[in-house]
């Protein structure tokens, strides 16, 4: 059983003392400059939030960037990402509609590939293609490193090797129904090392690989 943790916030969208981290992370996460941190007991909490956040013992800038955000997190007793690995996301304008898709490492945000656009896909599509497309040039590097995705749908659709997509194939998104089958040959015809891990949106912020941009499902 996981000890009570208190969690002390000088600077975010509310201060003050919280019990849950999933209190305390509404207050800081996306919020520049939030300062905060875990405590083992609440006296230690009350000490550290009386005392202000210029103790630089109880610092903890949110605003840094995101691997020194990730390393912050295991103060919190929250384990950040696994690194080296590397991370896959799309972005669809519609549903269906035009879609893109890549992969990144997750520590440098350096592209592996990036495809698209493609006419009348869904984001499911492309997220899985993502995977799939990461698994590829992973097997080519010999890279055993994890990949990482914010789609359940496409992590599943990896593992029963199928993308179970409802769309209608047609002349318009042809092309992409030829990456889907290329996939999925690929899968029953290949093991991997990989392991695909689900990205922690809550307390990781956004995929590296994420488009910035919101996108239909």
């Amino acid at each position: 059983m996981k000890k009570q943790k208190f969690y002390v916030v000088w600077k975010g969208r509310r201060t003050g003392i919280f019990t849950t981290w999933s209190e305390a992370s509404a207050q800081v996460n996306g919020f520049a400059g939030a300062q905060f941190k875990a405590f083992a007991s609440r006296a230690e909490a009350e000490r550290a939030f009386a005392q202000g956040h210029g103790a630089r013992e109880a610092r903890a800038e949110y605003n840094a960037k995101p691997i020194e955000r990730w390393k912050q997190l295991r103060m919190l007793g929250i384990e950040p990402p696994i690194l080296p690995s590397y991370c896959a996301d799309a972005a669809c304008s519609g549903n269906p509609g035009v879609l893109e898709y890549r992969a990144v490492n997750t520590e440098t945000g350096a592209e592996l590939f990036a495809h698209g656009p493609f006419p009348e896909g869904t984001n499911n599509i492309g997220e899985f293609l993502g995977i799939v497309e990461a698994l590829m040039w992973l097997r080519k590097k010999n890279d055993p490193a994890p990949i990482y995705s914010d789609s359940e749908n496409a992590i599943a659709w990896v593992k029963q090797k199928k993308c179970k997509t409802q769309l209608t194939p047609n002349p318009r998104n042809a092309k992409l129904f030829e990456r889907i089958a290329r996939a999925e040959t690929w899968l029953r015809e290949n093991q991997y090392p990989n392991k695909i891990l689900k990205w922690d949106t809550e307390n990781w912020g956004e995929n590296p690989a994420d488009y910035g941009r919101k996108s239909s499902r």
